[in-house]
């Protein structure tokens, strides 16, 4: 290994990876995925899509998740600063309904696995962030679920400021919590 640190975190399953930056007066070279190194790391997927999206300060994407088709996802930000979080979802889980996030940033260059079973979802903190991700399965659109963003049997600490509006879809403003997700 060596071309990435993986770092577990407190949620079995869900890792921060920081790969090896190479950098000098002309700019930086970063190898951003390596089936091998991830492999060694325990993360053995194979990614069939990536995905790219640009958003604005306060936007608010989340809390997303297949249904018949989950997938893993190892996201990073290309451009701008994010804040990223994970919910277990998974059936049996000791951490079921428990959240973790990470600052994602193109200065830190830190990527976020999140397997299966999780809700995801992220905030822009900075004027403009470019994020990317790759994905497992396909999406599938009729198989959308989600989460509400700030559900209080979640908990999640998103660092808004007190004069951030914040923006999100239709969609995005009508997800149920995570009562009604377990009676499902």
């Amino acid at each position: 290994m060596g071309k990435i640190t993986v770092t577990t975190c407190d949620i079995e399953g869900l890792k921060v990876i920081e790969p090896q930056v190479f950098g000098d007066s002309r700019g930086y070279f970063m190898e951003t995925y390596n089936y091998n190194d991830f492999k060694e790391a325990g993360i053995d997927v194979q990614f069939v899509q990536d995905n790219q999206s640009m958003s604005t300060k306060g936007v608010l994407r989340g809390l997303h998740f297949q249904i018949n088709f989950p997938q893993d996802k190892l996201v990073r930000v290309v451009n701008g600063e994010v804040f990223d979080v994970a919910v277990d979802l998974r059936e049996g889980s000791e951490t079921f309904g428990k959240w973790y996030g990470v600052l994602l940033s193109a200065e830190n260059k830190k990527q976020f696995f999140i397997p299966k079973g999780f809700a995801h979802g992220f905030v822009v903190l900075s004027d403009m962030a470019e994020f990317a991700y790759k994905c497992s399965d396909f999406y599938h659109p009729n198989d959308e679920g989600g989460l509400k963003w700030n559900d209080p049997d979640i908990g999640i600490e998103w660092p808004i400021p007190a004069d951030m509006e914040l923006l999100l879809s239709d969609k995005d403003q009508k997800w149920g919590g995570i009562k009604e997700y377990k009676q499902k």
